[in-house]
């Protein structure tokens, strides 16, 4: 039945069905389906609402932040929408408590902070200078606006200023560095003996029941891993490459030479104006008659691009604006550009961005390459092109006839094509063709592995498809014994040496409890002893299994000593004694750690204050959720 679902989905009513989807999506747009088609918040704060758009922003930015941290590694799961969009939400309500409090505060950020901030980000810098075009494009990627991103670095200062202020208004009393410092400080005296797993295994004697009763009890632990064998058809571009007519080389060469990064191309500065929604004609002329002014008697355009210019991301480098071959600004702009003579300034020129006063300040006229120097890579580019319509066109038939077939067998036979054979392939496998996680999921599919059908023809790279079938299937199943009776004996081994192990340990804890001391004891055993005296949390010289546990403890009483033992990863037993107990003091602690413990106090309790205060905010807010 499945079978017949495959090849009735391929039919004309189910192609015409799709193209009305495709209609009804690119007539209204998918955003109305995912977002809604109104511009109706999806909660608001204190009466300031939070909008879709924001709501999707700030999904997208973890996304990119679980992409960056996690790389190969990322679960799909974890960017399914509607899990983060909760998360997201409560960021942006919290963001949105915070900077209300800072306004509320009278808190403000100049224009020029924040420009002065833009053009020292480095992601925004090519050979350390601000790149206007870099600016652009990189908002772009992550769906900012210039606009967009001022506002929400401004607010980001804002918040900055309002969680610092929180911070610094908290430190740590005298009292409190004197409580702390007698516990980072405190030092121990330890006596401790190592009984080593190595001496209790070579002790250990498995016999052939026991191999075979922890074989059979067991095992679910020897199967053998699930594997397939698959038939596959591989298709490359590189297979469908051919000879590059004379003609196509010349015709992509006189392409080339027309393409802008031959043409002239000419670097400007720029002074831009917005008038502001409270500000008057008069006054907005005002400012730019100013400019003018100052311009003309000769000051430096870049001094007062950074003083007056309303561009915060151009004004810190003097209002550059990079290099343009006459299609990078708006038409207004380019046809400025394009009258004006080297090192000349313009009439204020009107945009939908606001009114500009440009400089030209560098001109370069771009000479093409002779056509020998580029034969080589336009004909690979020709070629590759060529190939891969080839190849598209092969993969489209494959698709259709892979789809019905019962086996890869007819459609290799139709399109000349040979079918290659893997040997065993598991879940994990790590090298090869198939270690691709894409293959790997298609082969192990229930449509592929189970129903029997061909895979989709799958994209691995835009050179690369492969479509795959199931030849054999070899499920996991118990080992023969003779194959993993060396894990068994092992095994056995191991744990039989642990409880010897902490059986030793226990006995020494015992004795060493009941008055024998450390060294007596360890030379009678023949166990090696070691003693550390005064040794801090820090102690490099002391197993940290060891320090952990022993500094757990509670002080033992004048004259006595507190005994007991850790097992180690490695399966060596440690069994120690402490005899004294120092508690440290803030004064006879170094500067630096004095001035380290500060800084660790102070800032868990500048913590609290910040959780404390976000808490009050929203606990007072009026939050409504729609």
């Amino acid at each position: 039945m499945l079978q017949d679902i495959r090849k009735n989905s391929q039919g004309t009513l189910a192609k015409i069905i799709v193209g009305i989807i495709v209609v009804a999506f690119a007539g209204f747009g998918i955003e109305s389906i995912l977002l809604g088609g109104g511009g109706s918040a999806v909660a608001e704060v204190n009466g300031e609402e939070i909008t879709p758009q924001e709501l999707q922003q700030a999904v997208n930015n973890q996304k990119r932040q679980l992409i960056s941290m996690m790389g190969e590694n990322l679960d799909p799961a974890m960017l399914d929408d509607q899990l983060l969009s909760q998360q997201a939400m409560q960021t942006l309500i919290s963001r949105k408590l915070l900077v209300q409090s800072a306004n509320d505060m009278g808190l403000t950020v100049s224009d020029t902070q924040v420009g002065a901030l833009i053009g020292s980000m480095e992601q925004f810098q090519l050979d350390g200078q601000f790149s206007p075009e870099l600016y652009r494009a990189r908002l772009g990627e992550a769906g900012f606006t210039p606009l967009l991103f001022k506002t929400t670095l401004t607010d980001d200062i804002k918040v900055g200023q309002v969680r610092s202020g929180l911070a610094g208004s908290e430190f740590a009393t005298p009292g409190e560095l004197e409580l702390n410092a007698r516990i980072v400080g405190e030092q121990r005296d330890l006596r401790y003996i190592t009984i080593p797993l190595e001496a209790h295994a070579s002790e250990a004697i498995i016999s052939d029941p026991q191999i075979q009763q922890y074989y059979a009890d067991n095992s679910d632990s020897f199967l053998s891993e699930e594997a397939v064998e698959l038939d596959y058809i591989e298709l490359r571009s590189d297979s469908f490459r051919e000879a590059v007519e004379e003609q196509m080389i010349v015709d992509a060469y006189e392409q080339e030479i027309a393409n802008s990064q031959y043409q002239t191309e000419n670097r400007v500065s720029h002074i831009l104006f917005e008038q502001g929604g409270d500000e008057s004609d008069s006054s907005y002329q005002e400012r730019l008659s100013d400019a003018q002014s100052r311009l003309a008697a000769g000051e430096a355009f870049a001094a007062v691009a950074q003083e007056l210019s309303d561009d915060v991301g151009s004004a810190s480098s003097g209002g550059d604006l990079g290099f343009t071959s006459g299609d990078a600004f708006p038409a207004e702009m380019e046809e400025a550009i394009a009258e004006l003579d080297l090192n000349g300034i313009s009439t204020p020129v009107v945009t939908d961005a606001g009114t500009h006063i440009i400089l030209l300040t560098e001109r370069r006229s771009g000479e093409a390459p002779p056509l020998e120097e580029l034969r080589a890579g336009l004909e690979e580019q020709l070629a590759m092109s060529e190939a891969r319509v080839e190849l598209l066109r092969m993969v489209e038939t494959l698709k259709d006839l892979a789809f019905n077939a019962e086996s890869l067998a007819d459609p290799a036979t139709e399109l000349s094509l040979q079918i290659g054979q893997t040997e065993k392939i598991s879940r994990d496998q790590k090298d090869g063709l198939f270690a691709n996680a894409k293959l790997i999921a298609a082969a192990f599919s229930d449509d592929v592995l189970n129903a029997g059908h061909n895979s989709d023809v799958i994209e691995l790279d835009q050179d690369h498809w492969v479509v795959l079938s199931v030849r054999a299937h070899h499920p996991a199943e118990v080992m023969p014994l003779e194959d993993v009776q060396g894990v068994i004996v092992a095994q056995l081994t191991d744990e039989r040496a642990r409880a010897a192990v902490d059986a030793a340990a226990v006995q020494a804890t015992s004795s060493l409890r009941a008055g024998e001391q450390v060294e007596a004891y360890a030379t009678s055993a023949g166990y090696q002893w070691q003693v550390e005296l005064a040794a801090d949390r820090r102690n490099t010289m002391v197993p940290p299994d060891i320090l952990q546990s022993a500094f757990q403890l509670a002080a033992p009483a004048e004259g006595s000593s507190v005994i007991d033992y850790v097992l180690s990863a490695n399966g060596d037993a440690l069994v120690y004694e402490v005899t004294r107990v120092s508690p440290g003091e803030l004064a006879s602690l170094p500067e630096s750690d004095r001035a380290g413990l500060e800084q660790i106090v102070g800032g868990e309790y500048g913590q609290l204050i910040d959780n404390e205060y976000r808490q009050g905010l929203q606990d007072s807010a009026d939050i409504s959720v729609l």
